[in-house]
């Protein structure tokens, strides 16, 4: 009797241990493929390597129980394990989801700008009816050849009378093919040639974009425009101007002049105030006391805050 009781107690034995390992092997392939699904997930959300991946709560541990005591603590761990991991790719995936969605926001707004740009600028070079004169309250070009600002006079005379009047104006020649093409727009743009001074400035744009009167001539260029009643090719050139060259000598006085041609194009304050806000942020400590009271009455004019 004793040797049966013995016997039905070890087959219960082999039986209750046999299903504890095929639940062990059941658990094991789960645990290995949500580690592979972690991992993957951490090279997606951290792709920095070491040091920014997410450790797992629940380690390995090692199984040190004596032979023969029931597996009931290591289906125990793999089973927090298996938690542990799940709730950990459940964290990730939503972290994933919303750098997306905060990408797609930031897509969307740069998009919104880059549309509302264009169409200020499409605007900006479509040409106006023409307009009177415009003052000139500050010339940073004439005082670079010494000579003071020039006003817009009234019409041109009869075009023989005119011809021989910009016939008149000296053509220099230094043997310096850039600066004499540069001070020969300057001379007609003086003389109040302003047709004749922009087809000369604009030759020097093109013939010598990076010469050393290079500044000076694509912001001289933008004042015969906008002397001439052509505030919308004015803008162009002065924006231009500052773009290209924000260090440029003549940079400041481009964004000075964009602010008037605005004006002129009859812009919404608003613009007009960005403007002026560009120019003392960028150049405020460099500007001379002229253009300061210039920049501080045109922003009195427009109310800008």
């Amino acid at each position: 009797m004793r040797i049966a009781f013995a016997a039905a107690l070890a087959l219960a034995a082999f039986g209750f241990n046999g299903a504890a390992q095929a639940q062990d092997a059941n658990v094991g392939p789960r645990v290995d493929k949500l580690e592979r699904e972690m991992r993957a997930v951490q090279r997606k959300v951290f792709p920095g390597g070491a040091g920014m991946t997410v450790e797992p709560q629940i380690t390995q541990q090692v199984d040190n129980t004596p032979p023969g005591v029931p597996a009931t603590t290591p289906l125990a761990d793999l089973t927090q394990r298996v938690g542990a991991l799940e709730g950990q790719i459940q964290t990730l995936t939503g972290q994933v989801e919303q750098n997306q969605y905060r990408i797609r926001q930031l897509e969307e707004a740069f998009g919104a700008y880059k549309a509302a740009t264009d169409a200020r600028m499409k605007a900006l070079e479509t040409p106006p009816a023409p307009a009177a004169g415009d003052a000139a309250p500050v010339d940073g070009d004439a005082a670079a050849a010494g000579d003071a600002s020039p006003r817009p006079g009234a019409a041109a005379k009869p075009s023989a009378d005119r011809a021989a009047k910009v016939a008149a104006v000296e053509k220099p020649s230094s043997g310096d093919a850039g600066e004499d093409l540069y001070l020969y727009g300057f001379r007609l743009w003086q003389a109040k040639f302003f047709p004749e001074a922009a087809k000369v400035l604009d030759q020097y744009r093109t013939k010598f974009p990076s010469g050393k009167r290079a500044s000076f001539a694509r912001n001289l260029l933008g004042r015969a425009y906008l002397d001439d009643g052509k505030p919308s090719l004015a803008a162009v050139a002065f924006y231009d101007n500052y773009t290209k060259d924000p260090n440029g000598e003549r940079a400041p006085d481009s964004l000075y002049y964009l602010a008037q041609a605005l004006v002129k194009l009859n812009k919404p304050a608003g613009e007009v105030c960005k403007v002026y806000d560009e120019l003392t942020k960028v150049y405020g400590a460099t500007l001379s006391a002229e253009m300061k009271a210039g920049v501080a009455k045109g922003r009195a004019d427009q109310r800008c805050k």
